[in-house]
């Protein structure tokens, strides 16, 4: 009796090992991931400041759309 105590004691330590290790390895790839992720989203928000330039959008309304700043006594200001 007492044999098979000790052998069911020792497959559940395997087991719980086995998992343990299986677990630890996921948890690894998740951090991996997750880091990976917060390197994508740090390129994409310097992607969307170069985009967003004010130099750039301007140079695109010049070119693109045929748009000028309008002469200083044209424009109107209004108080709120």
């Amino acid at each position: 009796m007492l044999l098979v105590l000790v052998l069911i004691s020792a497959v559940a330590v395997v087991y719980t090992k086995h998992v343990s290790r299986m677990l630890f390895a996921e948890a690894q790839r998740l951090e991996q991931e997750i880091e990976a992720s917060q390197t994508e989203w740090g390129l994409l928000r310097l992607e969307q400041n170069t985009w967003g330039e004010h130099s750039r959008i301007e140079r695109i309304a010049r070119n693109r759309l045929g748009m000028e700043l309008p002469e200083r006594k044209s424009i109107v200001y209004l108080k709120p």
